[in-house]
């Protein structure tokens, strides 16, 4: 008996290794009974990572049956607010596991299993983990609805395929299909010089390169003189067939004098890695005129594993008196291409434009941790939590205070600490750390409070003020009045508002029992469903209580009728 556990257990350990190797190309059929439509493709540049899957587009509605692509178990549902919104999670017996994200709602045994437990807990967000024997799927049963919870810009389906060590994988590798007929478009090409001797047309600062469309459809750039250390960036995107979205490409590489110099590939990465992004693109530039050029050379402090293949880094070296040719080669995953060549002639000339560095009173070590007062701030640094040594422009001026710009990236949490000893102990409680948007106003920072202290973590540059609330949030019924009748009502909604700190909890009560409610933060909606069936009265009594981040709290009470 000991000797067949053992045989079975070799056989699906080979099965997992075998499957991880050679993907399969047949097993998973589509989440969807729409024809697919992209609205975002795997490892498409967003804001400090890579996108872990597809996007798919649903016609602008919500409600589209989702199916399981195969059979397995459901391992993990999460409902929150933000992030993925209501998301499901299933192992397949290949070692795969797909990932369903902003759903509308979970179907049959899912959904009630979810609304059991977060009656249960009494709280909407949730995370839970089913034995593998609890909630199983067979290929094509329907798991959920699409929808628009969480982080969501609108309805669609987020759809990831993982490999046995959870690293999510580009799902157009296992076949799912995606008509695509055009080829990737350029939006700039940018030189970056690199060390004190090298210079691209007489700078020693990037430049952005002329491209000139060719009657093939490829294009060159005008001719730069260049020397020294260069490396190169690209601003590109890919449009499938039927959509207008500016989607991620799947393959660049480079090549200089025919020799290919730098590939990076988007099929495969893991989540420790891909906040590195940020190393990878031109922050600068990106915060400065919201489009990510692709560095296609590798930096110092960038462990990117969608960077196959590099000769120095992806750099080139240009010498005096040699032309020659360097190219950038943009590939879809149908294999629609275009190509940029770009034609150097090396000339070591009189440099014009030379690099300059604003030099402060506070120089960061990168891999030293760094502590720096100024007023009534501290600011500490880990090690590694910028990828280079910088200056940084630190100025506090009473309750404010100028933490550089949002122009450089920063890798790991900086703590922010600020003394409210000169407050009243009344009020400290109502203070909080916020970060100051583009509108001028302080975005709510998790703030921890120790005695007098508090203290934030960020991993954003800009200025932060220690600002007070004192305002409850507001409560107003939508869809209901107090003392009316709501029998045909299939919902109670209640808007919920905090402009400053913002919303940190709410709970809901009808005749004195929890009632689930749903936090729709992007239309400050608050929904109840009157098919839970935990209404059963004639008469009841509505009680809402609403807490904002620094504990300001509001309380709505009324009385509705139903039959």
């Amino acid at each position: 008996m000991k000797a067949t556990k053992l045989i079975l257990i070799l056989f699906f350990l080979g099965v997992t290794v075998y499957s991880q190797k050679a993907i399969p190309t047949d097993y998973f059929s589509d989440p969807l009974d729409i024809p697919l439509i992209l609205s975002g493709s795997f490892g498409e540049l967003r804001s400090n990572h890579f996108h872990s899957g597809l996007d798919i587009k649903t016609q602008q509605k919500e409600g589209f049956p989702i199916y399981a692509p195969a059979d397995g178990y459901v391992k993990r549902i999460k409902v929150a607010h933000y992030g993925y919104g209501k998301a499901l999670y299933i192992q397949h017996p290949n070692g795969f596991s797909t990932v369903y994200a902003h759903l509308q709602n979970y179907a049959g045994a899912i959904r009630n299993y979810v609304k059991d437990n977060q009656y249960k807990k009494e709280t909407y967000e949730i995370e839970l983990f089913p034995d593998e024997t609890m909630l199983r799927v067979s290929k094509g049963d329907v798991i959920g609805y699409s929808g628009n919870s969480g982080s969501s810009g609108g309805p669609h389906l987020h759809f990831e395929i993982r490999d046995a060590a959870s690293r999510p994988m580009n799902p157009l590798l296992f076949g799912i299909e995606i008509p695509d007929t055009k080829k990737p478009i350029v939006s700039s090409v940018f030189a970056y010089p690199v060390g004190n001797d090298a210079h691209v047309n007489r700078s020693q600062n990037s430049q952005k390169l002329r491209l000139i469309l060719q009657k093939d459809g490829s294009y060159r750039s005008e001719k730069i003189s260049a020397f020294g250390k260069i490396g190169f960036g690209i601003s590109t995107y890919d449009q499938q067939n039927g959509a207008s979205n500016k989607n991620g490409v799947y393959e660049i590489k480079t090549t200089y004098n025919g020799t290919e110099q730098f590939n990076v590939l988007f099929e495969k990465f893991s989540f420790d890695e891909t906040r590195y992004l940020n190393r990878f693109i031109d922050y600068g530039y990106w915060r400065n005129n919201k489009s990510r050029v692709q560095k296609l050379f590798r930096q110092p402090n960038n462990p990117l594993s969608v960077i196959k293949n590099e000769v120095d880094n992806g750099y080139i070296s240009v010498e005096d008196g040699l032309t020659s040719n360097y190219t950038i080669q943009v590939t879809d995953y149908k294999n629609n291409e275009i190509t940029i060549s770009i034609p150097i002639e090396g000339k070591n000339d009189t440099i014009l434009n030379a690099r300059t560095t604003m030099e402060t009173e506070d120089y960061i070590y990168a891999d030293q941790a760094t502590s720096i007062s100024k007023g009534k701030f501290n600011i500490y640094i880990p090690p590694n939590s910028l990828y280079e040594d910088t200056y940084l422009d630190i100025e506090v001026k009473g309750d404010t205070l100028k933490f550089h710009e949002d122009v450089v990236p920063i890798h790991k949490n900086i703590t922010i600490t600020v003394d409210a000893s000169n407050y009243n102990a009344a009020d400290i409680g109502k203070l909080y750390l916020g970060r100051i948007n583009y509108k001028g106003e302080p975005y709510y920072n998790t703030t921890f409070r120790k005695g007098t202290k508090l203290s934030a973590r960020t991993r954003t540059f800009g200025s932060y003020i220690l600002a007070m609330d004192t305002i409850a949030p507001s409560i107003k019924p939508v869809n209901f009045s107090d003392g009316k009748w709501v029998s045909n009502n299939k919902t109670l909604k209640i808007k919920i508002e905090d402009d400053l700190s913002g919303i940190s909890s709410y709970r809901a009560t009808v005749n004195g029992k929890f009632i689930l409610m749903e936090y729709n933060y992007k239309k400050d909606v608050l929904t109840y469903n009157f098919d839970d069936n935990v209404i059963n009265e004639t008469e009841n009594n509505l009680k809402l209580i609403v807490v904002d981040n620094v504990g300001n709290s509001a309380t709505f009470e009324a009385t509705f009728f139903r039959k």
